[in-house]
C-alpha cells in the first residue's frame, strides 16, 4: 500500500508521530531541563543534574526519539506537500533535515554534565565551583544549539504553512497557525542569539503559536487526514510535468 493509494493512512501515523514529538518536547522542556535547571544558579543546577541522573538520561533519550520521529514525518510532508510545488516542498524537506541533524548532534552538549559528574563525584560529595561551572556551559552550549536548530525549522514551518493555505486539500487556517509557528520559532532563536536579555522576557511565551499552531496540525492529521479527492488531483496534475523532467 503506497501513499498515494491510501493517504489518510499514512497521515494518521504522522499525526501521532507529531503529537509524540510535540508530548516529547514538553516533557524535555518543561519535566526535566525545567526541574532541573535553575536559572542563574550554576552550582544547584550541577547538583540537581547529579542527583537526578535517570530523570536527565530520560530527557536525552526523549529528545533523541523526537529525532527519529524527524525522519519518517520529513518524508511524509514531502509527499503530502509535492502536489502542491515540488521545489518548494524539497526546499522545506531540506532545511527540516539540517533542523534534526543540528538538534541530534545538540544533545552532545546534554550528555556532558553526566560525563562531568562521573569523572568529579567520586572525589567529592558535592558539585564543585568548576563542575558548576562546566555544567552550566554544557546547558547554555545546548539552549544556544537548540535555539540555531530552530532557525532552520522555523523556515519549514513557513514554507509548509505557504504550502498548506495553497493547497486545497488542507485549511488554510492550519497553514496560517504554522506560519505564525514559523515567525515565533525566528523571533524566539533570533533573540536568543542577538538579544538575550529580550529572550529571556520573550520565552517561554513566544513560543505558545508555535505549540497551538503545530498541536493543531497533528491533531488534524490525525483525525481528518487530507482531502483525498482534492490531494489526487492535485497530483495528477504534476504528474505529466514529472514524467517529461
Amino acid at each position: 500500500m503506497t501513499f498515494e493509494s491510501a493517504p489518510r493512512i499514512y497521515l494518521r501515523a504522522a499525526g501521532i508521530a507529531y503529537l509524540a514529538n510535540i508530548l516529547l518536547g514538553l516533557f524535555g522542556e518543561s519535566v526535566v531541563r525545567g526541574k532541573l535547571i535553575v536559572a542563574g544558579d550554576a552550582l544547584a543546577t550541577a547538583t540537581n543534574i547529579a542527583n537526578s541522573p535517570g530523570l536527565w538520561r530520560a530527557g536525552i533519550a526523549g529528545d533523541l526519539v523526537m529525532q527519529l520521529l524527524d525522519i519518517p514525518l520529513i518524508v511524509l510532508f514531502y509527499l503530502l506537500l509535492r502536489p502542491v510545488s515540488r521545489p518548494l516542498a524539497l526546499t522545506a524537506t531540506l532545511f527540516n533535515i539540517v533542523q534534526t541533524a543540528v538538534l541530534a548532534a545538540n544533545k552532545l552538549f546534554m550528555l556532558a554534565p553526566l560525563l562531568l559528574s562521573a569523572e568529579y563525584l567520586g572525589q567529592a560529595q558535592l558539585p564543585s565551583p568548576l563542575l558548576a561551572s562546566l555544567t552550566a556551559f554544557s546547558v547554555n552550549m545546548h539552549s544556544h544549539g537548540f535555539g540555531v536548530g530552530l532557525i532552520f525549522f522555523g523556515v519549514t514551518c513557513l514554507i509548509r504553512g505557504h504550502l498548506i493555505v495553497k493547497s486545497g486539500f488542507l485549511p488554510p487556517l492550519l497553514g496560517h497557525f504554522l506560519v505564525a509557528a514559523g515567525v515565533s520559532y525566528l523571533i524566539n532563536s533570533f533573540a536568543l542569539l542577538l538579544a538575550p536579555d529580550l529572550a529571556s522576557l520573550l520565552f517561554p511565551w513566544i513560543l505558545m503559536p508555535s505549540l497551538i499552531g503545530e498541536l493543531a496540525l497533528s491533531l488534524w492529521l490525525l483525525v481528518r487526514g487530507n482531502d483525498t479527492e482534492a490531494w489526487k488531483t492535485r497530483l495528477m496534475s504534476i504528474k505529466p510535468l514529472e514524467q517529461n523532467a
